[in-house]
């Protein structure tokens, strides 16, 4: 099946252009809670961190799904499940149609084969040592069924061409490479056994600015070389706007807003969303100081003892006693185009940047 081609009328408009594409990841309900003990020789169960609850998308073929989020929101837990090194307590991932969570043994191996991650710190990510031939080899003799027939040693050549670094230098350790180069070792890496989604947890957090914008390029044209899928998991909603195709919001474990990059940047109705986008930095300093940062009350709660409702409302300007009662699901809303959690949502064209002919029509949407 050939990849859909992203166009920019289907972009204006906010729609999918991945929508008829493959699903090639199914997370349904995805449900994680870390218990809260108390004592040392006799422990008792006090509570529990709800780190991920009830989270659920769809990851089609070719697609790049950003999830943002402040730091505690559950989103390098999400990734750990989607790895399996972590267990989910419950909801559904399946690959392909295939049920990955009840996969054992061999059928374990085999999928997990096709779902590959970059870890955020290319620092620690990668063992010192190892030589980086060394280090790109290892999946090979974790699936020696998946060694190449030209030989491992020219397979990780390839693999360092194809991440732009010279294949020469096979036999160097990490120490010798800079920050964006060993993330690109990383890379080479993650695409040893071919995946087909790969997963990457804040992988430019710890780089330089120019460094990550090289490195954002190289996944991307990797994935048009390849036709990946990815997770772009980060904290940064400039980076992800640079990559992503659709874009979910998480809070406190949930997913607030979900829907295309054009619909979350410019037509943003969750008041979550809406607060994150403000806060972005102008880099034009004639628009300074246009928009209006909303700067939200307080902390976030505990996530070991959630609001009731919805978990948002404690610093939500817009909260009613709907949402201290009634906790808001994550479906369509009157006059949203996205898939939104929030009982009152909708399009808030001065955060995110409405087109002109919706500014000459009041700011409605």
């Amino acid at each position: 099946m050939s990849l859909p081609e992203t166009t920019s009328a289907a972009a204006g408009r906010g729609e999918d252009p991945f929508a008829d594409a493959e699903v090639v990841l199914d997370v349904q309900n995805l449900v994680k809670h870390f218990p809260l003990t108390q004592g040392i020789v006799f422990q008792r169960k006090v509570g529990a961190v709800q780190a991920v609850d009830d989270v659920s998308f769809q990851l089609r073929r070719g697609e790049t799904l950003g999830i943002v989020g402040e730091s505690g929101c559950g989103k390098s837990t999400l990734a750990k499940l989607l790895m399996r090194l972590e267990e989910p307590d419950a909801g559904g991932v399946s690959f392909r149609g295939e049920d990955f969570l009840a996969a054992k043994g061999e059928h374990l191996r085999r999928l997990r084969r096709k779902i590959q991650i970059i870890f955020q710190d290319p620092y620690t990510s990668l063992n010192p040592r190892m030589s980086v031939g060394d280090i790109i080899a290892e999946p090979f003799s974790l699936h020696p069924e998946e060694k190449p027939a030209q030989g491992v040693r020219n397979r990780v050549k390839e693999l360092l061409a194809l991440v732009g670094l010279n294949p020469d230098h096979i036999n160097r350790y990490p120490h010798q490479f800079s920050g964006g180069q060993r993330q690109r070792i990383g890379i080479a890496r993650g695409l040893a056994l071919n995946p087909d989604v790969i997963i990457c947890d804040e992988p430019v957090s710890a780089l330089d600015v120019s460094v990550q914008a090289q490195v954002m390029n190289l996944l991307d044209d990797l994935q048009q070389q390849l036709g990946l899928s990815y997770i772009f998991i980060a904290h940064d909603l400039s980076v992800v706007r640079h990559i992503a195709d659709r874009v979910g919001v998480m809070y406190l474990g949930r997913i607030a807003e979900l829907g295309t990059e054009e619909e979350i940047y410019r037509e943003p109705s969750h008041p979550y969303t809406q607060a994150l986008l403000s806060a972005v930095p102008v880099p034009d300093p004639t628009l300074r100081g246009q928009q209006e940062q909303i700067v939200l009350a307080g902390d976030p709660p505990n996530p070991a003892d959630p609001p009731s409702g919805c978990r948002f409302r404690t610093r939500c300007w817009k909260a009613t006693e709907i949402c201290m009662t009634q906790e808001p699901q994550l479906v369509s809303r009157p006059g949203v185009s996205q898939l939104s959690a929030c009982h009152h949502a909708e399009p808030d064209w001065e955060v995110g940047g409405a087109p002109d002919d919706a500014r000459s029509n009041g700011g409605s949407a």
